[in-house]
């Protein structure tokens, strides 16, 4: 995709100063419809409309799932490329977007997704959505909150203006602004490494956390922050979209896996996503979805429930 039509995609979420306007644009609550069907946009889904259902996993769910012929999830709209808006500024695509669609043909049910921020998915599971798909790095915080079912491994990146030009060293980022998203494992550990410069007595962090991941970009194109950190795929597709403004600070850190987020008490449903996944896994479907946007680095091969090994 061009910087251009990027620019675009995300003209509802980045600085006005810098895009276009914000119109027909949100990120609460909005149910759209997802059909994997094939166009001739540069933001194009993989096509799941071939995927057949499967009436034993089916059968698995339960009928609080399964009694709308929908199966909602809660999704956080301005993490490209796990998940995002076309440029039409409506239409969700991504590879988590294409895992949902595909999931919901498995199930033999209608997927909706439903925009809402980062913050507030894992917390309304089983209340307002059936599943949390949105690039959730599996923690044992959250873990006991909801269940998880793995599908995702990835590391953190910091991203940083071309040339680092206020010299950020990830060693020692006393003094640095840094831009977040807001109820990401980034923040926690951006908000740890403030509270360590405070302890040894040096310049504060300045921890700049926004709803919307975007806005952690925006931040340090614009000189608002020097440095923002986020998942390693959503940090290189971020660097890939600016038009050489921005690059990566150092190697990769970290990786762990994400996973899907479902009700703590919903052991049927959770038994369902893993064999589902695991069928997409095992048939080439979940490969042929990553490989789509460029992201197979981070595969597994085996989707588990609450896995003891999060690395």
């Amino acid at each position: 995709m061009s910087f251009k039509a990027f620019k675009t995609a995300l003209a509802c979420t980045l600085s006005a100063a810098m895009l276009l306007g914000a119109a027909a644009c949100g990120t609460t609550d909005e149910a759209t419809s997802g059909s994997g069907s094939s166009s001739s946009s540069s933001t194009t889904g993989y096509d799941v409309s071939g995927i057949k259902k499967d009436a034993s996993i089916a059968a698995m769910l339960p009928d609080s799932v399964t009694k709308d012929g929908k199966l909602t999830v809660g999704m956080e709209l301005t993490y490209a490329p796990a998940e995002f808006l076309k440029e039409d500024g409506k239409t969700p695509v991504g590879y988590d977007v294409d895992l949902s669609n595909a999931l919901g043909k498995v199930f033999g049910l209608d997927t909706q997704i439903i925009s809402a921020s980062f913050d507030s998915i894992v917390p309304s599971v089983g209340s307002k959505y059936d599943l949390g798909i949105t690039s959730l790095t599996i923690t044992k915080e959250r873990m006991d909150a909801v269940n998880f079912v793995s599908y995702y491994k990835a590391g953190a990146t910091w991203v940083v203006k071309k040339g680092n030009p206020q010299k950020v060293d990830t060693s020692d980022l006393c003094g640095k602004k840094i831009a977040v998203q807001t109820g990401t494992v980034e923040e926690e550990d951006a908000n740890k490494a403030a509270k360590q410069c405070k302890t040894d007595g040096k310049k504060t962090i300045e921890v700049l956390s926004s709803k919307l991941q975007t806005d952690a970009a925006t931040n340090v194109v614009t000189g608002k922050a020097d440095v923002f950190y986020a998942d390693s795929p959503v940090a290189g597709y971020a660097i890939s979209q600016t038009d050489g403004q921005l690059q990566a600070l150092g190697k990769d850190e970290g990786s762990v896996k994400q996973g899907i987020a479902i009700a703590k008490n919903d052991d049927q449903t959770t038994k369902a996503v893993q064999k589902a996944v695991q069928k997409l896994m095992d048939d080439g479907t979940y490969m042929k979805i990553l490989k789509h946007w460029g992201v197979q680095s981070g595969a597994l091969d085996k989707a588990e429930i609450n896995p003891t090994d999060l690395s």
